[in-house]
């Protein structure tokens, strides 16, 4: 079962696709964060979310949000696929412990070994305040994001 609008976000350690360690505490009374799971890169849907995120970035990554984007990739294909792609914002490996993170937040899909398309808005004070889940084929709305953001 997925995190609700209300909970305290899990905490969680991954690396990002420079190897860096990212923390979701660091964040906590600074910014709200925008903590997207998706399912695997290179991946048509995925592609274009990411994509999408990448062009209105100045929205969901600025002095207030933190954009944190997380898969069951490699750090090396996170790599790769952030280069290819021009994507300037964290894609977090959640490779091993393999799906960790993506089952705290209630988004792992034993049957596939990879995340649902999941978003969590993750205020200052680490509280659930938005939430989403859709199914691996279904694409997520980012003018949702933007109202939800909006409100906090």
């Amino acid at each position: 079962m997925a995190i609700e609008v209300g909970d305290k976000a899990p905490d969680f350690e991954l690396k990002d696709n420079h190897g860096a360690t990212v923390r979701l505490s660091d964040f906590r009374g600074e910014k709200a964060v925008v903590l997207l799971f998706y399912p695997f890169a290179f991946t048509g849907v995925c592609t274009g979310e990411l994509c999408e995120l990448r062009d209105q970035l100045p929205r969901f990554q600025n002095d207030d949000v933190q954009l944190l984007a997380v898969s069951n990739d490699s750090v090396p294909t996170l790599r790769v696929f952030g280069e290819q792609e021009g994507l300037e914002y964290p894609l977090l490996s959640d490779f091993w412990p393999h799906g960790e993170t993506s089952r705290a937040y209630g988004v792992f899909d034993e049957d596939k070994g990879c995340a649902v398309r999941g978003t969590f808005i993750i205020d200052k004070d680490g509280v659930v305040r938005w939430t989403v889940v859709n199914g691996l084929p279904d694409a997520r709305d980012l003018n949702e994001y933007i109202k939800a953001l909006d409100c906090l």
